[in-house]
């Protein structure tokens, strides 16, 4: 049996809330797997995630939905040296990361 995180959504609901993620664009830092990213990628306007795990990133391209590809981009990177310009992004979140 998998342990599902989050099952009552508080983390989305508070990321909506508090974090204005509805119709922003959005930085994610160590996306991982996507098991946030595709809670909230919906109501952004458009996601960039980044991770340095490439074998997180590849469960997250498997379970991304189809009806998502057009306003979420995956990329291996280091919040350290970002590959996106100035200015790119309303909202960054670092769920889950070191």
């Amino acid at each position: 049996m998998t342990h599902e995180k989050d099952p009552e959504r508080t983390e989305v609901q508070y990321l909506l809330d508090y974090a204005g993620l509805t119709g922003r664009r959005v930085l994610e830092c160590g996306c991982g797997d996507g098991r946030l990213t595709w809670r909230y990628a919906a109501l952004a306007q458009r996601v960039a995630g980044i991770d340095v795990d490439r074998d997180g990133l590849r469960v997250a391209r498997i379970e991304r939905d189809p009806g998502l590809e057009h306003k979420v981009f995956l990329s291996q990177a280091d919040s350290r040296r970002l590959p996106f310009g100035a200015a790119s992004f309303d909202a960054a979140i670092f769920a889950w990361s070191f």
